[in-house]
């Protein structure tokens, strides 16, 4: 029962944050925005369905499901983080990579101490997220495949960002 809790949170997360998204899309478009990196977003949504997949797979298969505590509250820390860097960047949060030309990086909260923490944030939620159910081979091929897909994006972004 907990499990199906806990997906079911993530999923209404993840659809909240593609709803703010698209909402901050539309201001960006409106206001010059230029998109960047666009032929690997499709696979950066799809690496995010199949982590919802594999974990309900994965769960299932266990023979003795429990939950580790320890990583339900570090992932509602990452969650205080992630509203952190959400609210910083305000209507620039997106899932994709807009850039309006001369404007200004935004240099306030979390970005006054790290260039990407939104993504340093989405590495620990890939990694935490299967193992507060101790689902291992989730957590780690999916960390791993995360990891590909981030070294791509932040490419494109920091291109974006030069521009």
């Amino acid at each position: 029962m907990a499990f199906i809790l806990f997906i079911s949170f993530v999923i209404l997360l993840r659809i909240a944050e593609l709803t703010l998204s698209k909402s901050n899309e539309k201001w960006l478009l409106r206001n010059g925005a230029v998109e960047y990196g666009h032929r690997h977003y499709p696979f950066i949504v799809a690496l995010h369905i199949l982590l919802i997949i594999s974990m309900i797979f994965e769960y299932s298969r266990q023979s003795d499901p429990n939950f580790s505590l320890f990583f339900i509250i570090f992932f509602f820390i990452l969650l205080a983080f992630k509203t952190w860097v959400i609210c910083s960047l305000g209507k620039f949060w997106n899932t994709r990579i807009y850039h309006i030309p001369n404007i200004p990086l935004i240099k306030n909260g979390p970005y006054l101490y790290f260039k990407h923490p939104n993504y340093m944030i989405v590495i620990a939620e890939i990694m935490v997220i299967p193992l507060i159910f101790n689902l291992y081979y989730t957590a780690i091929s999916f960390t791993l495949l995360n990891a590909i897909m981030l070294f791509i994006r932040i490419k494109e972004e920091n291109k974006a960002l030069l521009i």
